[in-house]
């Protein structure tokens, strides 16, 4: 494997390591007083009231949601596995794919007939195939 392309890989991987260590500190960002009330759920909601404790960030209450928590520009969008995911609903999308670079996820709406497709056609191309389950096997009936 070349040298460049070989640092550009550790490179990715250093940059989703760093996204998985700056998600593992990030507060987890709730709503104000939704585990006091049934009927306010948990999803973030910004806070606006002039006396919100939230919005004032005053201490012991939670963390209010800025920039400062955001991953790396660069790792956003790629896998774990530090390459590009890509979402494929025909066979054809795969021959715009770089099979070291990019990984091929295959859409939910995909029926077993083409999914089987498109998985043949991956294994031809090299590329690897994120969620390659979900194939359902048809027997003929002769």
């Amino acid at each position: 494997m070349p040298k460049a392309k070989q640092s550009e890989e550790n490179r990715l991987k250093a940059l989703v390591a760093k996204r998985k260590e700056i998600s593992d500190t990030r507060p987890a960002f709730v709503r104000q007083e939704s585990w006091r009330y049934v009927r306010i759920h948990p999803e973030w909601r910004k806070p606006k009231g002039v006396d919100n404790k939230v919005r004032r960030q005053d201490k012991g209450w939670p963390a209010l949601v800025r920039v400062g928590y955001r991953g790396p520009v660069e790792a956003r969008g790629l896998h774990p596995s530090g390459h590009y995911d890509v979402i494929v609903y025909r066979s054809s999308d795969l021959d715009s794919l770089v099979p070291g670079r990019d990984v091929a996820r295959i859409g939910g709406t995909v029926g077993a007939k083409k999914r089987a497709t498109i998985l043949e056609r991956a294994t031809e191309l090299g590329i690897r195939v994120v969620n390659p389950t979900g194939l359902r096997i048809i027997e003929s009936k002769e």
